[in-house]
């Protein structure tokens, strides 16, 4: 993807501008913000594509990268969010996660994974560090069945199938999804086919859909 235009929200400049060097030339920093207000304003103000966004932050009421996302959210609507932070705590995902934001990586990715996981959340994938899958699992496998439609699909599949439907679907690879289960990529291959089998689903990109529609993301 050329020219994908972003904006980089960190309360620290020495981080701010190490990443900015390091990303990809094809990524177009728009702007920088170090508060929650601040980072509201540039976003809606420029409008980026991808917000690289820090879970912690001062500023507007306490809310950290939480409380951007819900404020500029509505006012940038082709606005995506993907979390970057040093924390790996389950509390910090499960929250920027249900504020909306579409995947969550840790700062020790490099320039060049977070560019990559950029590219993905700006092509519709939800890009997660593995490690953080179990806390992203638990946090998001009460909503399968909230209607009664939805459980009786869901109910067509393991408990291994679901775990994997829901890493696919959130754009893990195969190999991600492998190592975050403790399986192999080929038993990953045959979950998945049995997931679109089951589901009467004909690609991943369905998956995601089917999923998203669902709330069980």
């Amino acid at each position: 993807m050329n020219d994908l235009t972003v904006v980089i929200v960190d309360d620290h400049s020495i981080f701010r501008s190490g990443l900015r060097s390091e990303l990809d030339p094809a990524l177009r920093v728009l702007g920088e913000a170090a508060t929650v207000d601040e980072a509201i304003a540039v976003v809606v103000a420029t409008q980026p594509r991808v917000v690289l966004l820090d879970v912690h932050l001062p500023g507007g009421t306490g809310g950290g990268g939480a409380e951007v996302i819900r404020a500029a959210a509505p006012l940038a609507p082709s606005t995506l969010f993907l979390a970057l932070s040093v924390s790996d705590a389950a509390d910090d995902v499960v929250t920027v996660i249900r504020a909306g934001a579409r995947g969550y990586i840790t700062k020790s990715a490099s320039g060049a994974e977070v560019s990559e996981a950029a590219r993905r959340v700006a092509g519709g994938d939800a890009v997660f560090s593995p490690r953080l899958a179990g806390f992203v699992l638990d946090a998001f496998g009460a909503v399968a069945g909230e209607t009664a439609a939805t459980t009786d699909e869901l109910d067509r599949l393991s408990a291994r199938e679901q775990e994997v439907m829901r890493l696919i679907a959130r754009g893990y690879a195969y190999k991600e999804v492998a190592s975050a289960l403790f399986i192999s990529p080929k038993t990953v291959e045959t979950h998945v086919s049995a997931v679109l089998r089951k589901l009467q689903l004909s690609s991943r990109h369905e998956l995601t859909a089917w999923a998203t529609a669902r709330k069980l993301l």
